[in-house]
C-alpha cells in the first residue's frame, strides 16, 4: 500500500454529516473512504478541466493567429440570428 499521511480537515456541519451518513448507510466502510473517493473524483474533474481549458487557449489562439493574418469576415448579427432561428425550427419536436 502507498505511504499513508494523517491529516485532520475540518467541515461545515453538513458535508460532515454528509459524510458519516455514506459510513453509517454501508456505502463505505469509513470517512477515509469517503473523503479518499471524493478526492478522486475532484482530481478527474479537474483533469477535465484543465483539458477543457487548453482546447479553449488553443482555439484562442487559432482565432487570433486567423485575424493576425487577415482570415476574417464582416460580423453579421442578423445573419447569425437568421441561422439560430433556422436550426431551431428544424429541430424535431417530440409529442
Amino acid at each position: 500500500m502507498a505511504d499513508i499521511e494523517r491529516l485532520t480537515i475540518t467541515l461545515p456541519t453538513d458535508m460532515a454529516a454528509t459524510i458519516k451518513s455514506a459510513v453509517e448507510g454501508g456505502d463505505y466502510a469509513s470517512a477515509s473512504e469517503v473523503i479518499r473517493a471524493a478526492l478522486r473524483d475532484w482530481k478527474l474533474k479537474r483533469a477535465l478541466q484543465l483539458q477543457e481549458l487548453e482546447a479553449l487557449k488553443a482555439d484562442i489562439d487559432k482565432g487570433l493567429a486567423d485575424v493576425a493574418a487577415g482570415r476574417v469576415k464582416k460580423f453579421d448579427a442578423a445573419k447569425i440570428i437568421a441561422r439560430g432561428r433556422k436550426l431551431l425550427a428544424d429541430r424535431p419536436t417530440s409529442a
